[in-house]
């Protein structure tokens, strides 16, 4: 994903709190980087961000940092109401922008954002991390091969005991990585016609802390995705049942963390549409299993030099604006499933975003 024969281009970090500093030093060390510059409104905070990153320059004025000459690009680790005011000032400042999950904090910013970047030429990516772990492209791989056949099913658990958020709930805050791995290996992308939320607030912290997510797939199937705050055990692990082969990705297990198992559910041979299908005789395949050899590599430095491949090569990266309001648009309307009871919502508007800056 990187080209060593170009000189690095410049970055600056925007935001020196919890994912800054990731971001920070993912850039310093890349080939395809140079850090010139962390802001942060604590210059305190920045300066130590920049000392643990190779001495980049500390500013506290977005401002200031954006009328930089040197700054290429930026990556923005603010607090999520913040991102579209910051990538629009940084795209409007002819900077290429990177923004940490979620894109912004209602799809219909997200979609100004996407529309400014495509007039500017520029790249807005999303930083969806979890599409560029060895795993997640594994999948992605197999998935786009026919490996697994028709996609069938998708189970996600991602619980733990964490901490409840302050300005968000369980689903915007954990359900942005399933689904975006959803978008990242679903051919064709994250595409539900809608969506229906069940969530509940067992503590009394005035929003959902554990919620499930269900989606219907294009072939009769179902997407599911159960996020949990309260619970004692962690738990991170997706199963992707297809008509070939179904997939088991145990993100905790590092030995094995796929697994593909070649059993499943057969219909006859003589089986047709309708009733004839329905009486159809079913047996049940039982084949190997086998665990695929994934590299040691870290999925933050993947996606910076994806970052750096597209502004070169002048294509939307693998997480590009459009994924992220994908994503955003799949949240929307959970959220409005989850205020209306559980009631299956529709993603028709952010369907229509997406069509028309795609």
């Amino acid at each position: 994903m990187s080209d060593h024969d170009s000189p690095p281009l410049n970055a600056a970090v925007i935001g020196a709190g919890y994912w800054g500093p990731n971001l920070a030093r993912n850039l310093a060390t890349a080939p395809d980087w140079n850090l010139v510059a962390v802001c942060d409104l604590d210059g305190d905070r920045a300066a130590k961000v920049a000392r643990g990153s190779g001495g980049a320059d500390v500013e506290t004025s977005v401002d200031r940092l954006l009328a930089r000459d040197d700054v290429d690009a930026v990556a923005i680790a603010t607090p999520a109401r913040t991102h579209h005011p910051i990538a629009m000032a940084a795209l409007r400042a002819g900077k290429h922008v990177v923004v940490e999950k979620p894109l912004a904090d209602t799809g219909e910013r997200a979609a100004e954002m996407v529309q400014v970047a495509s007039d500017q030429g520029l790249v807005l990516m999303t930083d969806h991390t979890y599409c560029y772990t060895p795993a997640v492209l594994k999948i992605a791989e197999l998935v786009a091969e026919g490996a697994l056949g028709d996609i069938l099913f998708v189970d996600s658990i991602r619980i733990n005991l964490g901490l409840v958020q302050p300005d968000v709930d369980v689903l915007w805050d954990l359900a942005p990585h399933d689904l975006s791995i959803l978008d990242a290996v679903l051919p064709g992308g994250l595409r539900p016609v809608g969506v229906s939320a069940h969530g509940a607030d067992p503590l009394g912290a005035g929003k959902a802390c554990l919620a499930y997510l269900s989606m219907p797939l294009e072939n009769g199937g179902m997407a599911h995705v159960h996020v949990n705050w309260l619970s004692p055990t962690k738990i991170r692990q997706m199963v992707i049942g297809g008509s070939r082969r179904t997939l088991v990705w145990d993100d905790l297990n590092p030995q094995q963390r796929l697994s593909v198992y070649d059993r499943g559910v057969d219909l006859g041979q003589t089986a047709a549409a309708g009733a004839d299908r329905a009486a159809a005789t079913i047996s049940y395949r039982l084949g190997d299993t086998w665990s695929p050899a994934l590299p040691e590599t870290e999925a933050l430095g993947l996606m910076v030099g994806e970052f750096a491949a597209s502004i070169r090569e002048s294509r939307a990266p693998r997480t590009d604006g459009t994924a992220g309001l994908r994503v955003l648009g799949v949240l929307e309307a959970a959220s409005a499933s989850l205020a209306a009871g559980g009631m299956f919502t529709s993603t028709a508007a952010v369907g229509t975003h997406t069509e028309v800056l795609a």
